[in-house]
């Protein structure tokens, strides 16, 4: 899957279609949205559990492409550190201790 070509297809759809291209704070809120339908999704066992995933990941594409972010280089970025991080169970509660 190649995340840079997708994001920059979600943004062209996102002009495409007249959707929010410039309101930060809305596209927080509808990202928020589509987080809380696939927790509903999860909740009630519906069979579009699948596409509301989808939807948040399409809307962080937008959201990234909107502030200038490469999303797959950030999330490499991420992963690595996260993988150099060090965690210990201390009662019962996994605790990052180094990272």
């Amino acid at each position: 899957m190649d995340l840079k070509r997708i994001q920059k297809e979600v943004w062209q759809n996102k002009i495409n279609k007249g959707f929010n291209t410039t309101d930060v704070n809305k596209e927080f809120c509808f990202l928020y949205g589509e987080v809380a339908e696939a927790y509903e999704a999860y909740r009630k066992k519906k069979d579009d559990l699948n596409e509301e995933l989808a939807d948040i990941a399409i809307y962080l594409m937008g959201l990234s492409e909107m502030l200038g972010f490469d999303l797959e280089d950030e999330i490499l970025k991420k992963v690595s550190k996260n993988e150099k991080r060090v965690y210990k169970n201390i009662n019962g509660i996994n605790t990052r201790i180094e990272g």
